[in-house]
């Protein structure tokens, strides 16, 4: 049990349940860079690992802290040889669920394709196998159950976007649960919400 289960933290299915099988499972990156490529999960983790002590804030009014652990986007990019013309990228789940992102936000030093959470391997509950992790934005933007990763040229709406959720999913000022501390805290906005 990880501690996202120990704390009950919500999940949420936007798009219904759809089992994954980690021995078949695979991510799919495509679009503007050299040449299409396909990751199993064992190749995610043989890649370079961090761990980095994040919070995950939900537009829904949660906050939770935890030690998340997976590839930094900045390096997974590194290695993917992207067109010039790239400027943002499209995730999208095993479910359908999708969201865009520009590089811009996604080369924060935080951002990870993140398949651990407090030194276990993340629950199907919470984006297991992997899931993207962007603390500086809303939740939504962290797209669970990884299936693919476009690269594009343009924004794109997506499934909480298409149903009047801001594009750029920037945390706003306001009042938060703190799960870890089971308390209703202020946040200021405008990145991770690092104000505990």
């Amino acid at each position: 049990m990880t501690i996202l289960k120990e704390l009950g933290v919500p999940a949420f299915f936007a798009e219904g349940r759809n089992p994954i099988d980690p021995s078949s499972w695979r991510l799919e990156v495509k679009g503007l860079l050299r040449e299409t490529r396909s990751f199993r999960l064992e190749e995610i983790m043989a890649l370079p690992q961090k761990t980095v002590d994040a919070r995950l804030t939900s537009v829904s009014g949660w906050s939770v802290r935890a030690d998340w652990t997976g590839v930094l986007f900045t390096e997974f990019v590194d290695d993917l040889s992207l067109d010039d013309r790239a400027t943002h990228a499209t995730f999208s789940s095993v479910g359908g669920y999708d969201s865009t992102l520009s590089l811009e936000n996604l080369r924060k030093p935080k951002v990870m394709l993140c398949h651990g959470v407090g030194g276990k391997p993340l629950d199907y509950e919470y984006g297991g196998p992997l899931r993207l992790l962007v603390p500086h934005l809303w939740g939504y933007k962290s797209v669970k159950w990884l299936a693919s990763i476009e690269f594009t040229d343009e924004m794109r709406g997506g499934f909480w976007e298409d149903r009047g959720y801001t594009r750029d999913a920037e945390i706003e000022p306001g009042v938060t649960f703190d799960i870890n501390t089971r308390k209703k805290r202020s946040i200021r906005g405008g990145g991770e919400v690092t104000e505990f």
